[in-house]
């Protein structure tokens, strides 16, 4: 009989064993079709010769001296990106959580906006700052263009909205009675902060951090564009061995070294922050924000909004201005050419890609949302095993992986029945989907897990469904989270590039894809264009951000 009982589970651990299964199906059937499958079609063309595996390849590869000069660069450059970015940007995450000031709501939106740029755009406007001829150099005869540091800082740009939205959303939901009741025990402030805040805020910072590094760690137009021929990372290298040297096993080769490196990190990552993750008081932020107090508070927001204007906002008053400047003066003869098509680069006049890019990235954010809340319930279930890891760490890969390989293997795997997706337009959302599921995940993730447990237990005991238990329990605690999971998951889909570039039809571009074409083509007409396509980007970003901080203000409630 005790045989009996310690072979079979329990009906509640069967029941949610079998709940928890449910709910990762249909994330790991989205993922094995649109993410492994291609990746390794592509790889199999590349180490695939006559039927013969060809591994030997790898060694090779290995052994050669600038191949193991990129993998090092690469990765001190993501540890330095991702250290500096948490630095600056951790500041603006507590101003933007516990400070109330007139304009939060539009500030909040402007800093996400160079999120959502391409990255090409990204590394144009630095080196207008720091290059040769740039701000910088016309003032102080300062330039940054050939050191490491133009990097860096172009990627603190890049990516201080991560933390200020992934560590702020949790932040402002932090109920900060607890701190001051550790304060009214003896504790300093900074004591108070370290023994009852961080804690309580690492999940969210390790998310950050882990999605952080994972960008830098794959960046591409970046480091293309102000490395130049000193600096290259391994996305620069696979896309250069691939478009220029088409040598497709060196490209696998190194696809396969960044998939197990990225790998490795987030499984260590799974570990460590799943043990630091507890129930949380969480209240509505409306009752933790505040008017800065002192003249500490007051200084620290000057701070903030000083590091702001200078890192986030002056990039992209560089790529307004260049957009507005023309031969003739300043004007709006590139808007005004956005309408034509005579120029030859697009089928359509490149105005059409406001719209393509609305429409695929509205349907990029339902998969997204859909799939990754999915993932992120299943993900809170207890008694999470091996597997359980195993499926949080398969959602981040997507954002270490070259998208250069996922655009290829799209066009490699997805062209036969009953996957020929070539030719429909559902191939740029399912690949833009992609990067902004990590971005739900570990947004509604920390949050979700912080919710009450006894909550569910209370909810299920007077019978009511695991639907409804959702729907009552945890829906409103993490509506929220679930919004700005929606906004990272439109604005990645708005700025993806690296995939989109090779599955976007030629009469369907998308505003990355357009801006990138027309930069790549010489005369100052099509540079003026491409910034002013920029431009427009950054102003549609900025709306449906304001948008979005609207709505979630107004239908937050009291949790």
């Amino acid at each position: 009989m005790d045989l009996a009982r310690t072979e079979v589970a329990p009906p509640k651990a069967r029941k949610g064993s079998a709940a928890r299964l449910g709910l990762m199906a249909l994330p790991v059937a989205f993922f094995a079709v649109f993410f492994a499958y291609p990746v390794a079609a592509i790889v199999a063309r590349g180490l695939k010769v006559d039927g013969a595996w060809q591994l030997g390849r790898i060694g090779d590869v290995l052994a050669q001296s600038d191949i193991r000069h990129v993998l090092w660069f690469t990765t001190w450059q993501a540890l330095a990106s991702t250290v500096l970015t948490l630095l600056i940007a951790i500041p603006g995450a507590y101003v933007f959580a516990r400070f109330d000031f007139r304009g939060k709501q539009v500030l909040r939106a402007v800093v996400t906006v160079p999120f959502v740029l391409p990255t090409v755009v990204v590394g144009t406007a630095f080196l207008a700052l720091v290059g040769r001829g740039g701000l910088l150099d016309e003032l102080w005869g300062v330039r940054l263009d050939t050191t490491v540091w133009a990097i860096l800082l172009a990627h603190v740009f890049f990516n201080y909205a991560v933390v200020v939205r992934t560590v702020g959303g949790l932040w402002s939901q932090l109920d900060p009675r607890q701190e001051e009741a550790a304060r009214m025990l003896g504790a300093s402030r900074f004591a108070a902060w370290r023994k009852v805040t961080l804690p309580a805020l690492s999940p969210a910072v390790a998310a950050a951090a882990l999605m952080v590094f994972l960008f830098t760690f794959t960046s591409f137009g970046v480091v293309q564009i102000l490395g130049g021929p000193t600096f290259s990372t391994l996305e620069v290298e696979i896309y250069r061995q691939t478009s220029e040297i088409f040598d497709l096993a060196t490209a696998a080769v190194l696809t396969m070294i960044q998939f197990m490196a990225v790998g490795a990190i987030l499984v260590v990552h799974a570990r460590t922050v799943r043990r630091r993750e507890t129930a949380l008081r969480l209240v509505a932020p409306e009752a933790t924000a505040r008017r800065p107090r002192g003249a500490a508070q007051w200084a620290l927001l000057a701070g903030v909004l000083a590091s702001i204007v200078v890192l986030l906002v002056l990039p992209l008053g560089v790529l307004v201005q260049r957009s507005l400047d023309t031969p003739g003066g300043y004007g709006f003869a590139y808007y005004k050419a956005l309408t034509s098509a005579d120029g030859g680069i697009f089928l359509v006049a490149p105005i059409e890609a406001i719209g393509n890019s609305l429409e695929y990235a509205l349907a990029a954010t339902a998969i997204a949302v859909a799939i990754g809340g999915l993932a992120a319930a299943a993900l809170t279930r207890r008694n999470t095993g091996r597997l359980v890891r195993g499926f949080d760490a398969l959602l981040m890969l997507p954002l270490g992986v070259s998208a250069v390989t996922v655009g290829f293997g799209f066009l490699i795997a997805l062209d036969k029945p009953p996957l020929d997706l070539r030719a429909s337009w559902i191939l740029v959302p399912l690949a833009q989907a992609l990067v902004g599921v990590p971005f739900v995940v570990r947004t509604m993730l920390p949050v979700l897990r912080a919710v009450d447990g006894r909550l569910r237990e209370a909810a299920a005991v007077l019978g009511a469904s695991p639907w409804r238990v959702w729907r009552e329990v945890d829906l409103p605690m993490v509506r929220r989270a679930l919004l700005i999971a929606a906004g990272f998951a439109f604005a990645v889909s708005l700025g993806e590039f690296g995939a989109t570039v090779f599955i976007a039809r030629p009469d369907n571009p998308t505003l990355p894809v357009a801006v990138a074409r027309l930069l790549g083509r010489a005369g100052d007409l099509n540079y003026g264009q491409a910034m002013a396509l920029s431009a427009i980007l950054m102003v549609v970003c900025a709306v449906a951000l304001l948008l979005l901080e609207r709505v979630r203000t107004d239908r937050t409630g009291e949790f």
